[in-house]
């Protein structure tokens, strides 16, 4: 929790915190316990105590270097960012290793990497009952430009990190950069697509969900093969609050994961297993009762809050208001998408199915009525050239048909087909505002032109989905697997699938989009290059791909 006091600097010349150490973080075998017993009733609670309760730590009081996990920063504006972290000495046991009591954490952000003109610093109370995380709204700083931030506890400094503030509404940009970026299941192998990520140069990177997995972990640490065994208290599935915050905190662990938060400012929304595997609304994969779910469901999303650079407040309960929207002065506005929260439940028992009426019921929510009035109003309103939706699961039609049978994924949007058409009419109608879907979800590239109608091939192309590859999630993966050729021979829409590890960079001026699908040739051991494995360009006012 933040609850920062702000004290506007007026430039230094000498860094008073030199000399300080840096923090590294290793797997360490030790034994969990629960830190209470009211972990259902902290998922809920709201009002907590705030920063008159915090006291000064030095040094000697902390268990060892507090920023094992990194920092982060988030959810550009024009005049401001969030900047995150979280106190945790000793990741892996009961409140990272902290005391139980709010702890001041001093905050800086700075013109300059040097820190030689500070420009914002304060101070901020990192709360046990929010597992010491930090989010500090910096505010009154200037347009397009880049921060370094950093926090200090004691005598320990955390990394220095990198940040940039949006345009101004009103500004003519000539280019923006933004990376797409899905699904890294830790113990499927090494995060060295995000290596390579930090050194893109991004103005942001929007991931789209699956941050965590919340499976249980082998103690071999699965591809990876870790030299030091994974702690037993990984081998259970995530499913209360205490469990999910260790599953962030061994994902956070890995040092691409921490330099690609480091460098760039993420825009992030969830997924499934952020929860749980193809949950929908308040409907868990194995129906368990709904008063049990709730209660699951309210400490992931808590969890999650804790872990990413999102602004206060915290979820209450089991719900939280993820989507939001952002401006790149009049070049590009980014739609954030929650596809999980408010939907019904899969059609015909969800999976890959044969096309069944259940999917085309009317009543049958997937974003929802109010996000989806928000979403086309919004693209409707903008000045931008180009309007993004970061969108969870794919929204296009894809066709598997293996058997001569159409057949569908019923927990895409092909599932729930009333809201598909009424969101592909609207954009349709909104052609010229350039819509651009992003998605991840699926562990492969896909590109795809978004057509009136499906059926027909000659339809008119209304906009373009890009679909980003996992960052680790299915291993090594191949170029094309067998439903990969099936998807292309079903779906002539579709102009690309590459089933490698990476990430999508798309550059945007006014006049053009491109995009370049940047894929690794495995995962299983750290050091893959990284390739452009195609591109592909976009004309403004005229949707439909293109080969770069």
């Amino acid at each position: 929790m933040t609850d920062v006091t702000d004290v506007t600097g007026t430039g230094s010349t000498s860094d008073p915190y030199s000399g300080i150490p840096r923090p590294a973080v290793r797997l360490a075998r030790r034994r969990f316990l629960t830190v209470t017993a009211a972990a259902t009733a902290l998922a809920f609670a709201t009002n907590l105590p705030g920063r008159a309760s915090a006291a000064d730590i030095s040094g000697s009081g902390l268990a060892g270097d507090p920023f094992t996990l990194g920092v982060a920063s988030g959810d550009p504006l024009p005049d401001a960012v969030v900047i995150w972290t979280r106190l945790a000495p000793l990741p892996y046991e009961p409140l990272g290793g902290m005391p139980y009591k709010a702890v001041t954490v001093e905050w800086q952000l700075a013109e300059d990497e040097g820190f030689g003109r500070v420009v914002r610093s304060g101070q901020a109370a990192a709360q046990p009952e929010f597992s010491h995380s930090v989010h500090v709204d910096v505010r009154g700083l200037s347009p397009s430009r880049y921060y370094w931030y950093r926090f200090r506890v004691g005598g320990y400094l955390s990394p220095v990190g990198r940040t940039r503030t949006a345009p101004a509404p009103d500004a003519r940009v000539d280019h923006l950069r933004l990376a797409v970026a899905s699904c890294q299941s830790w113990p499927d192998g090494y995060y060295t697509a995000h290596a390579h990520l930090a050194a893109e140069n991004a103005d942001a990177v929007l991931f789209v969900g699956d941050y965590i997995y919340e499976y249980g972990i082998s103690a071999s640490g699965g591809l990876r093969a870790t030299a030091d065994p994974v702690p037993d208290q990984f081998r259970t599935e995530a499913d209360t609050l205490d469990r999910y915050r260790l599953q962030y905190a061994l994902y956070k662990s890995d040092p691409d994961l921490r330099a690609a938060h480091q460098n760039t400012p993420w825009i992030c929304t969830w997924d499934d297993h952020e929860v749980q595997d193809n949950y929908a609304g308040l409907v868990s994969r194995t129906n368990a009762p709904v008063e049990d779910f709730t209660v699951r469901r309210a400490g992931a999303y808590r969890a999650y809050w804790e872990h990413m650079p999102l602004r206060t407040p915290a979820p209450q309960g089991p719900s939280y208001m993820l989507y939001r929207r952002f401006t790149f002065g009049r070049l590009a506005e980014v739609n954030v998408l929650d596809t999980r929260q408010y939907r019904a439940d899969q059609a015909d028992g969800d999976m890959w199915k044969p096309d069944n009426p259940e999917r085309d019921a009317a009543s049958r929510a997937f974003a929802g009525a109010q996000q989806q009035r928000w979403l086309l109003d919004g693209v409707r309103g903008s000045q931008a050239t180009w309007n993004l939706l970061a969108n969870q699961v794919v929204m296009s039609r894809m066709d598997l048909d293996a058997s001569g049978t159409p057949t569908y994924n019923m927990d895409a949007w092909d599932g729930y087909t009333a809201e598909q058409r009424q969101v592909l009419d609207g954009l349709a109608g909104l052609r010229a505002r350039n819509p651009v879907v992003v998605t991840g979800d699926v562990h492969a590239s896909y590109a795809l032109d978004m057509k009136r109608d499906f059926a027909d091939p000659d339809s008119q192309t209304i906009g373009v989905e890009l679909v980003a590859t996992s960052i680790s999630s299915g291993g090594n993966g191949m170029d094309v697997s067998a439903n990969g050729r099936n998807f292309l021979d079903h779906n002539p829409h579709l102009k690309l699938v590459n089933e490698r590890r990476g990430y999508v960079l798309v550059d945007l001026t006014p006049g053009q989009l491109t995009a370049h699908y940047r894929t690794v040739p495995y995962i299983d051991r750290p050091g893959a290059p990284v390739s452009t494995l195609t591109s592909f360009t976009v004309e403004a006012g005229n949707p439909g791909l293109n080969p770069a």
